[in-house]
């Protein structure tokens, strides 16, 4: 992982657009900062689309689409995107799965989680369980305290023998049924939204993001960045980030950010 100073002017000046994590990365010990939403406001502002790709759900993908300076959300980790069509008042959703097969995932899912939470002394289904549609997400330190490496290690070998996909973020472990990831539907979200084919335009994209389940995004990308956070999962990262900021959280996020708008500010001067 190389040091941000490093990444390349005229690189960070032809970047199109920001693919970024949300949690731990857009966030500090939990909270969006003024620094981080005003970063991503002046990358729209600047012409740089910016679309967050989370793990959390559609409920707050929803918001997420229609409040903050945003082209867009791709949520549970690859199962969706969301786009509000400002003009026409209008969210455009497209999902992996029909209806009635959500709907019979989601009650294999929560027969899951009640089996997870009776093995794994001190995990709990998520509090935002409630507004997911497509997985289910085991919290292992948001609103408990911190499980060790062997609990996180034993849900995800749970979801697996269950035959769930499972990924683990800053805070929860997520399972879900099916093999689509983030890096699919972020490709289907750039052709359908941005006109483009990220095959063969990923260098003019960004993206940023902080632990495991960021890994398919960080290999695909050649402009992939962590936050200076990321290195706490560096022993579990099959496929680091090719930069890592100095600042933590959405302090690495605006870091990168404002050298994205200074080169383009630059290229106009």
């Amino acid at each position: 992982m190389k040091p941000i100073a490093s990444f390349p002017e005229e690189r960070l000046r032809a970047v199109r657009g920001v693919f970024t994590d949300i949690d731990d990365t857009l966030t500090n010990d939990g909270r969006l900062t003024a620094r981080a939403y005003g970063a991503m406001e002046r990358l729209q502002n600047a012409g740089v689309a910016v679309v967050p790709i989370t793990g959390r759900p559609a409920g707050w993908c929803d918001h997420i689409a229609r409040m903050w300076p945003v082209d867009g959300v791709v949520g549970e980790n690859g199962a969706f995107y969301f786009r509000y069509d400002r003009a026409n008042r209008r969210m455009d959703r497209r999902y992996v799965d029909p209806d009635d097969v959500r709907d019979e995932k989601r009650w294999r899912l929560k027969e899951l989680g009640e089996q997870i939470v009776r093995a794994v002394p001190g995990a709990a289904i998520s509090a935002d369980q409630l507004y997911r549609e497509t997985d289910l997400a085991v919290d292992f330190c948001e609103d408990v305290p911190p499980l060790s490496a062997e609990s996180i290690d034993a849900i995800v070998a749970l979801l697996t023998e269950a035959g769930a996909t499972a990924k683990v973020s800053s805070i929860h472990v997520n399972g879900w049924f099916g093999n689509y990831d983030k890096l699919t539907m972020t490709k289907l979200f750039a052709t359908d939204c941005l006109g483009v084919d990220l095959d063969a335009f990923e260098a003019e994209f960004v993206f940023t993001g902080d632990s495991p389940n960021d890994g398919p995004m960080f290999d695909f990308f050649s402009n992939s960045v962590g936050v200076a956070n990321v290195r706490e999962f560096e022993d579990r990262l099959a496929s680091p980030p090719k930069y890592v900021t100095n600042g933590f959280g959405g302090d690495g996020f605006a870091e990168v950010a404002e050298m994205m708008v200074a080169a383009r500010s630059g290229a106009g001067a």
